[in-house]
């Protein structure tokens, strides 16, 4: 979920004293280390042995906390965990201070290879789509499949209303905007967050609305989130423009994961006009498009979103299956062929 909260230096070597992170019902959060790096991880219990794993990743100024709606929906199907990307929710800035849509996937990389879960149904919403696109395109071996949530892909016409998103890339502008709204209280920035995310502000619950004002609170206490937020924003749009191999696009083009694209059709970021491309771009891909929801469909529709990524698992697992019917039957062939 984008975020308007104050800026502060850049703090890494010291880890403030904070209002502690809100755990829903049955959620775990525990940290991974790795060199450089650590990064918060958003669990549920396994509701079954062997189910296959997935991966959550949110988006510009969320945390694992926007994943808590649809994650116990799916808790049947996989074993998922969502993840705090770094100097975001409960996970501390990365030492190189690499907040780069590279860097971030970079991230997801390295907890999935250091964790050996993958591969995994990959989810993202917002920046996390664009970081799973990467991570889909250049380690094919970590997906299984795909679930971008109005994903962060290049656009030509970006709409007025995500320019002063994209203006945070610009150096100072987090700065000017602390001191323009310094007697903002966290209940009015909550409600312009939710007012920019959500297709109709009105389906957040008083409870929700309760713990959104919370993590904001609690956001305003960390020195280093808004700078989190301005490299980040900075890394998307130097995102929208490499060319090449590095081009988002041109990575959508070569996932090979089968994808589930969702659009919301009041999204205010990610302009509803994209999803014709994002279905032509992804090769394997089937699109959900929801008129009435915003930015961040898995948290005003999960039950909506639930069901499209278990349509597609169905269709994952009924094409692993004949996959492995075709392979039995091949390697059969090959001992009659052999014995003969």
């Amino acid at each position: 979920m984008s975020s308007t909260e104050l800026p502060g230096a850049l703090a890494t070597a010291v880890t403030p004293v904070t209002l502690p992170v809100r755990v829903a019902e049955g959620e775990r959060l525990s940290s991974v280390t790795l060199p450089g790096l650590t990064l918060s991880v958003r669990t549920r219990p396994e509701v079954a042995e062997g189910l296959p794993p997935a991966l959550y990743v949110h988006g510009l100024g969320g945390s694992s906390q926007n994943w808590s709606d649809l994650m116990p929906l799916l808790a049947d199907v996989v074993d998922g965990e969502a993840v705090d990307l770094p100097g975001f929710g409960d996970s501390p800035p990365p030492d190189d201070g690499d907040y780069s849509v590279t860097g971030h996937a970079r991230a997801v990389i390295r907890l999935l290879d250091a964790s050996e879960r993958g591969p995994v149904h990959l989810f993202g919403n917002s920046m996390g789509g664009a970081v799973a696109t990467r991570v889909a395109a250049v380690r094919p071996d970590l997906v299984r499949t795909l679930t971008l949530i109005s994903p962060a892909l290049p656009e030509l016409r970006v709409q007025r209303t995500a320019m002063p998103t994209g203006l945070l890339a610009v150096p100072g502008v987090a700065r000017l905007f602390a001191r323009l709204t310094r007697d903002w209280t966290p209940e009015q920035r909550t409600r312009g967050v939710l007012g920019l995310c959500y297709g109709d502000p009105g389906r957040v619950t008083a409870e929700g609305f309760e713990n959104a004002v919370h993590e904001m609170e609690r956001r305003l206490q960390l020195p280093y989130f808004w700078d989190a937020m301005a490299r980040s924003a900075r890394g998307i749009v130097d995102a929208y423009t490499l060319g090449g191999q590095h081009n988002l696009w041109r990575q959508a083009e070569r996932v090979l994961a089968p994808t589930l694209l969702v659009y919301g059709g009041r999204d205010l970021l990610v302009s509803y006009r994209m999803a014709q491309k994002a279905a032509r771009s992804f090769r394997d891909s089937r699109l959900l498009t929801l008129p009435d929801a915003g930015h961040v469909a898995m948290m005003e529709y999960p039950d909506t979103v639930a069901a499209a990524f278990r349509e597609l698992l169905a269709e994952y697992d009924a094409t692993d299956a004949a996959d492995g019917a075709d392979g039995a039957e091949d390697d059969a062939a090959h001992d009659s062929t052999s014995g003969s």
